[in-house]
C-alpha cells in the first residue's frame, strides 16, 4: 500500500503524546495471548507464571516492582489499566513476588538466560553515530553479534529456543528460553557469559583486545569465519575506522611490543587517511615478518585475526547475563523516547533489519485506521474479524514471535497445557 508508506515516511514521533497512545496500543495491538503463552511455558511447571516478577514504569518515572499475576486475564487487565511506559520481566521466584513482604524469604528459582548488547559499547570504533543514535551502518555490528552468539549458543550449548528482540532504540536482547537454560544457577550463567566474552579491556585510547595463544579455539574460529568476510565493508569502508590519526592509534594499541609498534607507526603514516591502505600496510608488515622468519613473528602469529576480532566481536554486558534476578525490557514494549516497538527479528537475516525503519506507535495506530477506512465498503463485521496487528507493519515481528512459540510449545507435548493456548493465532 503506497499510501501507507507515504504516511509512515512523514511520521515523526512526539514523546509528549505517548500517554494518550499507549492505552490504544495495549488494547488493540499488544499480543497479550502470545505473551502469556511464552511466560506460562504451557503451564508445564508449577507456578511458572504466577511466581514471575513483572515491573511497570509509569508516567513520570514511577516504578512499580514485585508485581505478579495469576493468569493472562489478570496481567492483561493490569497492563491495559495502567498503560505502562515500560514493562520489565524478572525471574520466577519461590513465592509470588507480590507476597514478598511476608515471612518467607524470596529467592529466584528460574529465569531465561538473557543477553544485552548496546550500540553505545561500540562508540570507540563507530564513526557514523554516537551515544543513543543508530543507523543501518552501525547496525551491521549488531547483525554480526546476532550471528556469532546465535551459532555459539546453539552449537556449543545445545540451546534451541532463542528470541532476538530489537530494544527500541540502539541495542538488542536475546532470550534463551530452553528449560535447561532457565534453570541454570548463577555460577553456570557466569561461566557461559565468560566463555562468550573473548574481549579483554584495552588500554586508554584503544579498543578492547583479543589474545589468541598457540591456536584458535573452535568457538573463536567459528566467530572469525562469520566476521572476517564483513570486516572490510564495515570497518574499513562504512566506518573508515583507521582513516584518522586517532583511529591508527587504536590500531597500534593492539601491538604491545614498543619496538614493533614504533616500526609500524612509521610505516602507517604514509597511508593515513585511508583505512584500506592503512590495513594493507598493517597486514603486509606482519606477512613480511613471517616470510623473513623474524623472531617477532611467533609473538604476532595471530595478530591479524586478533585485530579483526577486537574491532568486530560482540560486546556483551556480561553482568546482565550473569544476574539471575536481572530485569529486562519486555518484547513489544514501546520505547518512550523513540516511540518504536521492541520488535522480534530473525537473527539469520539480521543484516536486512533496519532499525531506522521500525514502526513507531504513531505509525501503527495510523496503519490500523488507514486499513479500516479502506475497507469500510466490506462492512464493520468483516473488518472486526481481522486482528488489528495484522493490519500493521508490526505483523512480521509478531509472526516471528509466533514461530518461536510454536517450536517452544512442541517441547511441552504431553504436559499440562490448555488447548486454547495451543491454538494458532495466524
Amino acid at each position: 500500500m503506497p499510501e501507507l508508506e507515504e504516511t509512515k515516511a512523514k511520521t515523526s514521533f512526539d514523546p509528549n503524546i505517548l500517554q494518550d497512545l499507549l492505552p490504544l496500543y495495549y488494547k488493540r495491538l499488544f499480543p497479550h495471548k502470545q505473551f502469556y503463552r511464552w511466560m506460562s511455558y504451557g503451564r508445564s511447571e508449577v507456578s511458572v507464571f504466577s511466581n514471575r516478577e513483572f515491573s511497570f514504569t509509569l508516567q513520570d518515572d514511577i516504578y512499580i516492582r514485585y508485581q505478579s499475576f495469576e493468569n493472562q486475564q489478570d496481567l492483561e487487565r493490569e497492563i491495559c489499566t495502567k498503560a505502562p511506559f515500560k514493562i520489565d520481566i524478572g525471574a520466577v521466584y519461590n513465592i509470588r513476588p507480590k507476597d514478598h513482604r511476608g515471612s518467607i524469604a524470596m529467592h529466584p528459582v528460574q529465569r531465561e538466560l538473557v543477553f544485552d548488547i548496546d550500540m553505545t559499547d561500540y562508540d570507540d570504533i563507530r564513526t557514523c553515530c554516537n551515544e543513543a543514535n543508530a543507523c543501518q551502518l552501525c547496525w551491521k555490528f549488531m547483525s554480526i553479534a546476532c550471528r556469532v552468539l546465535d551459532e555459539a549458543l546453539r552449537e556449543d550449548f545445545g540451546f534451541d529456543h532463542l528470541l532476538w528482540v530489537f530494544s527500541g532504540r540502539r541495542g538488542i536482547h536475546c532470550w534463551v528460553s530452553d528449560k535447561s537454560a532457565r534453570h541454570l544457577d548463577t555460577a553456570a550463567r557466569s561461566a557461559i557469559a565468560q566463555y562468550l566474552n573473548v574481549l579483554i579491556s584495552g588500554g586508554e585510547g584503544s579498543t578492547s583486545r583479543v589474545i589468541i595463544h598457540d591456536e584458535m579455539h573452535p568457538s573463536v574460529k567459528r566467530a572469525y569465519r562469520i566476521i572476517e568476510p564483513m570486516f572490510e565493508e564495515i570497518c574499513l569502508v562504512d566506518q573508515n575506522i583507521f582513516g584518522t590519526a586517532e583511529g591508527v592509534k587504536k590500531l597500534l594499541a593492539n601491538i604491545q611490543d614498543p619496538a614493533t609498534r614504533t616500526d609500524l607507526e612509521k610505516r602507517l603514516k604514509s597511508a593515513q587517511g585511508d583505512s584500506k591502505r592503512v590495513w594493507k600496510e598493517f597486514t603486509s608488515y606482519f606477512e613480511e615478518l613471517r616470510v623473513t622468519g623474524n623472531n617477532r613473528y611467533r609473538r604476532y602469529k595471530f595478530v591479524v585475526e586478533e585485530t579483526i576480532l577486537a574491532f568486530t566481536y560482540p560486546r556483551l554486558d556480561i553482568n546482565v547475563t550473569k544476574g539471575f534476578n536481572h530485569l529486562l525490557k519486555s518484547p513489544f514494549c514501546v520505547h518512550p523516547k523513540t516511540g518504536k516497538v521492541c520488535i522480534p527479528f530473525n537473527p539469520n537475516i539480521a543484516f536486512k533489519f533496519d532499525p531506522t525503519d521500525v514502526p513507531t506507535i504513531t505509525d501503527l495506530l495510523k496503519e490500523v485506521n488507514t486499513f479500516d477506512e479502506k475497507n469500510t465498503v466490506e462492512g464493520e463485521e468483516t473488518r472486526s474479524r481481522i486482528k488489528d496487528y495484522k493490519k500493521t507493519s508490526m505483523f512480521k515481528g509478531t509472526v516471528i514471535f509466533e514461530e518461536f512459540l510454536r517450536k517452544l510449545e512442541q517441547t511441552f507435548k504431553g504436559k499440562a497445557a490448555a488447548l486454547s493456548d495451543k491454538k494458532m493465532e495466524f
